[in-house]
């Protein structure tokens, strides 16, 4: 049988999910090639990295496991309270109670490439997601922290199952009747928290990048609202577009 080169060995073990490596990195210890065994080296690391996610996963799972007894826990969370301009947006998950979705997380510590990929999978996983948003006429009527309790109010209500109990980052939302529990930096210590932190941040991104094309010039595609050096000089040479917060720009202009 011919001998495969470095190469075709890199190939190989791509196509391999981690649970397939151990079993495939025993076809080869007997390669004395020096490349062939630091390769060995480099998925003996990929199977620790992939270890450590596992117990981190398990460990994010712990307050879904605590309330175990509710039927549909439903992971609430929030982005865009600081940014100058666009909506404030909320995401509602209730994902089943055995879903272990590798490297959820907060979605600020995530790649944006990293957040589009787990959205997609979240979508796919889930029982049921919501999106509700507040405008930023609304956050300028009745101010950021009513319009934030206003867009987890939608979210929670546009969800296609009644969720038995929420978890929330960090906060209780006024005017709801399901059994809450408040989580402080919840997207990064709940699994359902932290998918409700990703799909609302990749749905408001999204819409920021759409809106780059209506107002030019305020480099809304990059900034996605939040007060860059480059929006900030923009607004001063612009001024403010229909977009912006009002009450978020006493300071600024």
């Amino acid at each position: 049988m011919a001998v495969k080169s470095i190469r075709e060995i890199r190939e190989e073990f791509k196509a391999l999910s981690p649970e397939e490596i151990p079993e495939h990195m025993e076809l080869y210890r007997g390669d004395a090639r020096k490349g062939v065994q630091d390769f060995l080296k480099t998925q003996e690391n990929r199977l620790k990295k992939y270890e450590a996610e596992l117990l981190r996963i398990e460990e994010l799972c712990s307050f879904e496991k605590k309330y175990s007894d509710y039927t549909y826990i439903c992971g609430v969370d929030e982005v865009g309270r600081g940014p100058l301009a666009g909506p404030v947006v909320a995401g509602a998950v209730i994902l089943p109670k055995d879903c272990r979705i590798m490297y959820i997380n907060d979605s600020k510590k995530l790649s944006a490439k990293k957040r589009e990929e787990l959205s997609r999978e979240i979508h796919a996983q889930a029982l049921a997601i919501g999106i509700g948003l507040s405008t930023q006429e609304r956050i300028d009527e009745i101010n950021i922290l009513q319009a934030t309790y206003e867009a987890m109010r939608k979210a929670v209500a546009s969800l296609s199952v009644t969720p038995s109990l929420l978890l929330n980052d960090a906060v209780t939302i006024p005017e709801v009747d399901i059994p809450q529990v408040a989580i402080v930096k919840g997207d990064a210590r709940s699994i359902s928290i932290g998918a409700a932190s990703i799909v609302a941040k990749v749905y408001r991104d999204k819409m920021m990048e759409e809106y780059d094309s209506m107002y030019p010039g305020y480099g809304f595609a990059s900034n996605k609202g939040y007060g860059s050096k480059e929006h900030i000089e923009a607004l001063h040479r612009l001024g403010p577009c229909p977009l912006h917060r009002r009450s978020f720009l006493k300071s600024i202009l």
